[in-house]
């Protein structure tokens, strides 16, 4: 694990925008520094068609300068291993003991990079993965998201949800990090997941 304040989110064509907003927002609105990552310095365009400038390409990235590896979900997961490279990016991260979190299609790539036989998980549905080939279907849990604290033998934890599930998943990545304490965490996740107005308070001054 690295003592980082930057985060690295992964982006590339028919990266699918609304899965990571509350989670990028709120790091950097505490203090985190979000860069993305591409396949390479070139513009990619998400789902919703806008153009995104990566802050450097993925063959510059370097574990120990990050504090997370975020992977989204994009078409091109599910069409061939064009992000395949992203998943053994992920698997480096993890070896060196900092934490990914995957949302979405991202999960099958984990999946087929094996990231996920060892590890407890979720994703969209279990028979999504299941479709991989993976051998992790007996550690599937149906979860908004979950967070493993790494495979046996040491490594990064390891955040996954499914697609409808954004807000849960910023929830595990603040936790992991310690972005909130539990009280704040929670008034946060009820604020925007179930649009309790009384978190207001608890959260002032944030």
């Amino acid at each position: 694990m690295t003592s980082s304040r930057t985060v690295h989110l992964a982006v590339y064509d028919t990266f699918a925008d609304w899965e990571t907003g509350h989670t990028t927002a709120h790091l950097a609105r505490n203090g985190y520094t979000v860069r993305t990552v591409g396949p390479s310095r070139e513009p990619v365009t998400t789902m919703g068609g806008l153009r995104v400038q990566p802050d450097l390409s993925l063959d510059e990235l370097r574990a120990q300068d990050s504090a997370l590896l975020i992977l989204t979900g994009a078409d091109a997961w599910d069409t061939g291993d064009a992000l395949a490279p992203f998943a053994r990016a992920a698997r480096g991260f993890l070896d060196a003991g900092v934490p990914v979190a995957a949302i979405c299609g991202a999960t099958a790539g984990l999946a087929r990079e094996g990231l996920l036989d060892g590890r407890t998980h979720t994703s969209a549905v279990s028979f999504y993965l299941a479709a991989t080939g993976y051998a992790g279907g007996s550690r599937y849990v149906d979860a908004d998201a979950v967070t493993d604290g790494g495979a046996a033998g040491g490594g990064g934890g390891l955040i996954t949800a499914g697609p409808t599930e954004p807000v849960a998943f910023a929830r595990e990545v603040f936790a992991l990090l310690g972005v909130y304490d539990a009280k704040k965490l929670d008034a946060w996740y009820r604020l925007f997941h179930d649009s309790d107005a009384s978190a207001y308070e608890v959260l002032e001054g944030e």
